[in-house]
Order: structure tokens, then sequence, then C-alpha cells
């Protein structure tokens, strides 16, 4: 049965990977959280975006996700809902100030963060990000009919989530590198300002979603 399925198997994987390697809001707050807090904060994030395309499968799989873009009052709350939070991660960016000297002793327990705020920063990147659940609709709507098999439509789904899953703990770990961080260290606020303004314009495009 799987040999039947291969190529479609292999079409998702590379439009599944294609889709990733684009800069959008999860690459962004990734790399943020890379740059400026920890390793396992910044795998935390990673876990988190994972997380919220198990949500996007989810309910594109029960059928909600043609009814919510069907329904141009909860595309539109959904969003704002998701343009709001990366404009409000993205304006705490921009907001950033450089450390004083002064600081230096507490910097490490000031550049960190829980790894439950980690996880959930990563979730609700993804989950509220429209583009998102546009792009996985469009993937899931190519490929899955009714006549699909159960085992396939898991395949996809585990592809969909492992790709995910494991682009982004690549992506923090190549970015959490001690060596990459201490180059950065005196410009976090820089990073902060630059990310944080990427996350404001990624939220005001995603308002001109149709």
């Amino acid at each position: 049965m799987f040999i039947e399925y291969l190529p479609s198997i292999t079409t998702l994987l590379v439009l599944q990977v294609l889709g990733l390697i684009s800069p959008g809001p999860d690459f962004a707050i990734v790399v943020r959280n890379s740059l400026i807090y920890s390793r396992k904060t910044a795998i935390f994030t990673a876990i988190g975006l994972a997380l919220g395309v198990l949500v996007h499968l989810g309910y594109i799989l029960l059928g909600l996700g043609v009814v919510i873009t069907k329904t141009v009052w909860v595309f539109t709350a959904f969003k704002y809902i998701g343009a709001s939070y990366l404009m409000y991660i993205g304006i705490k960016g921009i907001r950033a100030k450089k450390q004083q000297k002064s600081q230096e002793k507490n910097e490490k327990q000031q550049r960190d963060i829980s790894p439950i705020k980690a996880l959930s920063t990563g979730f609700l990147t993804n989950v509220t990000n429209p583009k998102a659940m546009l792009f996985f609709l469009s993937l899931i709507s190519a490929f899955i009919t009714q006549k699909e098999p159960t085992a396939i439509v898991i395949t996809y789904a585990l592809i969909i989530f492992s790709t995910t899953l494991v682009w982004f703990l690549i992506v923090a770990i190549f970015f959490s590198n001690k060596g990459l961080r201490s180059a950065f260290k005196n410009f976090q606020h820089i990073i902060e300002r630059v990310t944080g303004s990427f996350l404001v314009l990624l939220g005001v495009k995603i308002l001109f979603i149709k």
C-alpha cells in the first residue's frame, strides 16, 4: 500500500520542507529565542511550534479548516488574533534596551525564560498564524480525499509534524550555539529590535491575507 502512495508521500515531503525553509513568524521566533535565551529555551520553543502544527492538522482533518476559511467573520477574527499576537511580541522586542554593565551579574537569569513560557510562545506563534493554517489546508487538500486509507492520512500527518519538529530543532540548536551567541552578546538589544520589527511586519502582512 505504501509503495502505491510513495510518489505522493515524496511530493508532500518536498513541499513541506520548502514551506518550512521559507522565513516566517515561526523561523523568526526560534532564531530570536535561540540568540537571546538559552539552548533549552530555543528547543522548547521549537517543540511548541510543532505542537501548534498538530492543532492545525487536527481541525483541518475534521473539516473545520474549510469552515474557518469560508466563514468571513471567523477567518477575520483569526487573522486579527494572529496578527495582534505577533505584533505584541514584536513591539516588546523593538522596545528592548541595552543591558547596563551593572546588570551583568544577573544577565543569565534576565536572558532566560521558563520552559513553559518558551513552549507557549512557540505554540501560540504557530497556532494563531493564519498563513500556517492556509498552507496546511492547501497541502492536505491536495493529497487527502475520502479514498485515502487511514494509515496514509496518519503518515501524511506524521510527516508534517516530524519535519516541522526536526527543522526547528536544527534551527534552535544552530542559532543557540555558544560561539554564535557570544558573538551576538553585545548586540542582544539590536537582535531583539530587528526580529521584533520583522514580527511586526509579518503581523501587518497577515492582516491583508484574503
